[in-house]
């Protein structure tokens, strides 16, 4: 058990007009997007959060800086794609992921099995069963109730095999 490790991510981001929406790399059928340097997907930033954190890197914002125009309008899968490398050349294997997506609307249901596909490919090696997305509503109470934004959390278990 010592060389497994936990990390837990969690990401924000308030919806605006004008942009697609993108949750775990698929565009959503929603009339408005989320804000944000990148492509805003909360549930991928969620998931990189949590492997770094499982990692002991750096977090997102300090690897990925939205000071940076290398990133504007990037794909998240991109840079999750570069954390899974950065991963791997440090001998560090994901052994799962599990996330949920807090939002009242849109329903996500129907697009989860694309986004565990997306994920999977942009973490070479991590197969879709050993990832988890769930959607839960907030009731209609907060800033996810009244549809202001999306939230999300997720926790990586991961293994030094170094």
């Amino acid at each position: 058990m010592e060389n497994i490790r936990i990390g837990t991510g969690f990401d924000v981001h308030r919806f605006i007009t004008g942009r697609p929406l993108v949750l775990g790399g698929v565009t959503i059928d929603h009339p408005m997007g989320l804000e944000g340097h990148s492509d805003a997907d909360v549930l991928v930033h969620a998931i990189i959060d949590a492997l770094l954190g499982a990692s002991n890197l750096p977090d997102i914002g300090q690897l990925f800086p939205d000071s940076s125009s290398s990133y504007k309008n990037i794909s998240s899968l991109v840079l999750l794609e570069k954390v899974s490398a950065l991963l791997r050349d440090k001998g560090i294997s994901v052994i799962n992921l599990d996330s949920t997506v807090i939002c009242d609307r849109p329903k996500i249901a129907r697009y989860i099995p694309d986004m565990k596909k997306n994920i999977s490919e942009a973490m070479i090696g991590v197969s879709t069963d050993r990832i988890g997305i769930k959607g839960t509503t907030t009731e209609g109470l907060g800033f996810t109730g009244r549809g202001e934004g999306i939230a999300a959390q997720a926790v990586a278990l991961v293994q030094l095999t170094i």
